[in-house]
């Protein structure tokens, strides 16, 4: 983790927002983002590192209240201050039951601002580090190339605690609207609590790309994954194999690397882990339902989803199941999800096999270890 503090401010008054900046830079040498409404907030702290959110109440458009309720929604366990010029105990108790960290009166000294933003920032540092269990990192090469893969997984990873990260290459203009795919890729994320960065590449061009893979290795270094999932080489779209590459090279510390199926996979594409995503699929849909300007492909039609999810799972258990082709998993197996995994253990230890994490590493019909 970054060792500098990262604090977005949320204020319109110009004045203010400089204080608070000018005093956390200099002060406690924080890095501080300063912006004026609420909704460039709410996407600023769900795609970008953020240590702590500082809010004023009274905001154009939404309030700051409402933006810590959809913060608690979006990013669990980021810290919130709550900043206000009306020393008033209502506004104190609806920051406090919309579970503030604080609660700040305007005019606040700079002794009292740097002190209490340092105990919260570092506090909520080491609690996300405490709860901190596996960290996934998803890369796609466009917005809906990673749901289409591997959505309902992601879902198991959020609903065993993990950390999901979606990093998709670009915005996929190609295909559609760049603005309506930002959109799309960013609710799309929010099905799942997901992390999203979404970078600029140019759609179709990412294998002449100078840059892709310090962009991979960046992200890497900043959220530290111990799970990477990406598009396989056997692909004919030459995106989703310049990402494959990339990846490889970017994430080649990471102990479990497997890729997953895209529309444009070819026959040689061969899974060997397949991860059983029962209970999962609708999420996996809600999330393919964001992407409405892609709704007239027919691998998003949800029929099409869920035959394949079943067809899959002739290979492995449960009724549906997302296949993955593992090039490393020397960390460890991918979890399926909280509420099937006991189930899986227990078929494993039915079959003689010493239990672990879902999904198994299946190939003609053999167990890979």
């Amino acid at each position: 983790m970054d060792g500098q503090i990262k604090v977005l401010v949320v204020e319109d008054d110009a004045d203010t927002g400089l204080f608070v900046r000018t005093v956390l830079e200099r002060r406690a040498g924080m890095s501080v983002t300063v912006l004026t409404d609420a909704l460039g907030a709410l996407a600023h702290a769900t795609t970008r590192p953020v240590d702590l959110v500082i809010t004023d109440i009274q905001l154009p458009g939404m309030s700051g209240l409402e933006l810590l309720r959809e913060l608690r929604r979006a990013v669990p366990g980021l810290p919130v201050i709550v900043m206000t010029a009306f020393a008033s105990v209502d506004y104190a108790v609806d920051a406090l039951h919309e579970q503030a960290d604080d609660f700040l009166v305007k005019p606040v000294s700079a002794a009292d601002l740097t002190e209490r933003a340092t105990q919260i920032a570092e506090r909520g540092r080491a609690r996300r580090e405490a709860d901190r269990g596996a960290v996934v990192l998803a890369v796609g090469a466009h917005p809906d190339d990673v749901e289409i893969g591997i959505g309902a997984t992601l879902a198991s990873h959020r609903d065993a605690g993990d950390t999901v990260v979606v990093l998709t290459m670009s915005c996929g203009a190609v295909g559609g609207a760049a603005a309506d795919r930002r959109h799309e890729a960013l609710a799309a994320a929010g099905v799942v609590g997901a992390r999203l960065f979404l970078l600029d590449f140019v759609d179709t061009q990412l294998e002449s790309a100078p840059d892709l893979i310090p962009a991979v290795e960046r992200t890497v270094a900043e959220v530290r994954p111990t799970v990477v999932y990406t598009h396989s080489v056997h692909d004919r779209h030459q995106d989703h194999r310049a990402v494959h590459r990339a990846v490889q090279v970017a994430s080649r510390e990471v102990p479990t690397l497997g890729c997953f199926q895209s529309p444009s996979s070819t026959i040689d594409y061969r899974p060997t882990r397949f991860v059983t995503v029962d209970g999962y699929l609708d999420r996996k849909l809600e999330m393919l339902a964001s992407f409405s300007s892609q709704s007239h492909r027919a691998y998003m039609d949800p029929d099409a989803v869920r035959s394949a999810a079943r067809y899959w799972a002739r290979f492995g258990t449960g009724t549906y199941v997302e296949p993955l082709e593992m090039v490393r998993a020397a960390g460890g197996v991918p979890s399926s999800g909280a509420r099937v995994a006991a189930d899986e253990r227990a078929d494993d230890k039915a079959r003689g096999r010493a239990g672990g994490g879902a999904g198994r590493d299946t190939q003609d019909g053999s167990v890979n270890a």
